[in-house]
């Protein structure tokens, strides 16, 4: 039996990996090492994940402590104080209004947990007939059942269709080819698509809708930069109707946008913000879902020797993970890292865009430290030109992503131009050695 075989791998050509496998043995800064001693230079930051470099040695140090102090604690009726201290800076951290935070241990468990939550807000307010979840085409919000059934990528939802969950329904995606390729930062065209929201409205009665989910910048499924205005108005047809807006920012949030939050970037504050990835610099899973005081305040009813929300898990505000979360937000502070990467989105913006010229390449799109590089697919192999430029980047010590025939970029934070033009280099020599 292949030493490879008894992992099932996640979102991975298992048979193709096992045949020809890439093997990461260490990481260091803006590296990893591979088993057999190569460096590659990582320019997607883990999976959006480790913004500030691999092993920062403050936050290294502080998960080592932790688990040397207290390696668990019982979450349920018992609480250890570093949950308690994290909750209180990120709230801190969060737009205007954010006061309470229940933790999780992914983004995927923060998009279920916030799902829930908007369904109980409802409920307690005598509203119990608002069960309607409104999701996004082409929209990502992790793979567990509720996060797929608003989410809007059909590959992800095609195997399970007949068990996702009834009473959802999705509006439409924000990309025109025809009308926004090659737009640098938000397109100017597109805000009418916000509208597709009222349609809904009439179609469902907005009465019996509890809340839209949607990503500040859709990430998985190519980088979906929303036009000018469309975040705001649909922050105003939600207000209009009574539905809570919900931002899913487990990519976005903690200085991806050159600020804590896309929130915070786009000037519109939702009902509840969904976070995980950068929360802990990606080196112990985490989530977190913050939510507005109104919120919060609804479920807290009832008899006092009652729980007000049913719902949370074994980990939640795990120690591991609240060290490793406290130390990556001092980072943050200290390293000033939002603004550094604020300062460097012209320089990815310029050298993201030079690929335009590059074979194959249909459109790129951008916007903080985010960036798409859609290829033309091949005739009936769509998604096999991206793979192999994927291969051939890995190859030639690059590490990017492809999701399908797009090229997804996340660079660390704190990247040096010298880095962004090493990346970008490797792939146009990929391209042009590509059929």
């Amino acid at each position: 039996m292949n030493p490879l075989d008894a992992y099932w791998m996640p979102f991975t050509m298992n048979r193709a990996f096992k045949q020809a496998p890439r093997m990461i043995t260490r990481a260091r800064g803006h590296y990893y090492t591979t088993d057999d001693g190569r460096e590659l230079l990582d320019g997607f930051s883990g999976l959006w994940t480790s913004g500030l470099g691999h092993c920062h040695p403050k936050i290294v140090a502080a998960v080592q402590a932790q688990v040397a102090e207290l390696d668990y604690g019982m979450a349920f009726q018992v609480g250890h104080p570093k949950a308690f201290e994290l909750a209180t800076r990120l709230a801190d951290m969060a737009p205007e209004g954010f006061t309470r935070c229940f933790f999780t241990n992914s983004g995927s468990e923060a998009a279920d947990t916030a799902l829930k939550i908007a369904l109980a807000y409802h409920r307690a307010r005598g509203e119990g007939q608002r069960t309607r979840l409104i999701g996004r085409e082409r929209g990502y919000h992790g793979v567990n059942f509720g996060g797929m059934s608003v989410g809007g990528i059909p590959g992800n939802r095609k195997v399970f269709s007949a068990a996702l969950l009834p009473g959802v329904d999705h509006i439409r995606h924000t990309h025109s080819l025809a009308d926004m390729a090659f737009t640098r930062g938000q397109p100017s065209w597109g805000v009418h698509l916000a509208d597709d929201l009222e349609r809904l409205c009439a179609l469902h009665d907005a009465s019996n809708i509890a809340a839209l989910i949607v990503e500040p910048v859709a990430g998985s499924t190519g980088i979906l930069v929303p036009p000018i205005g469309y975040l705001q108005r649909l922050r105003e047809i939600c207000d209009r109707h009574g539905i809570l807006l919900i931002f899913d920012e487990v990519i976005t949030a903690f200085g991806r946008v050159g600020a804590p939050f896309a929130a915070e970037r786009f000037g519109v504050t939702p009902d509840i913000i969904t976070t995980a990835k950068g929360l802990t610099n990606g080196v112990v899973p985490m989530g977190a879902v913050l939510v507005r005081e109104n919120i919060y305040q609804a479920l807290m009813q009832g008899p006092a020797q009652t729980i007000e929300f049913l719902h949370g898990y074994t980990y939640s505000g795990h120690p591991l993970a609240a060290a490793a979360a406290l130390a990556t937000l001092d980072v943050y502070a200290e390293e000033n890292t939002f603004a550094t990467a604020r300062a460097l989105e012209a320089v990815f913006e310029e050298s993201i865009h030079a690929l335009r010229d590059a074979p194959h390449v249909i459109d790129i799109r951008n916007l903080g430290l985010m960036g798409g590089v859609e290829l033309a697919p091949r005739d009936g192999a769509p998604g096999a030109r991206g793979y192999e430029v994927f291969l051939k980047c890995f190859e030639a010590g690059v590490v990017v992503r492809n999701g399908g025939d797009t090229l997804q970029f996340s660079p660390f934070l704190n990247s040096t131009p010298d880095e962004l033009s090493h990346i970008f280099s490797t792939v146009r020599q990929a391209l042009a050695t590509t059929a």
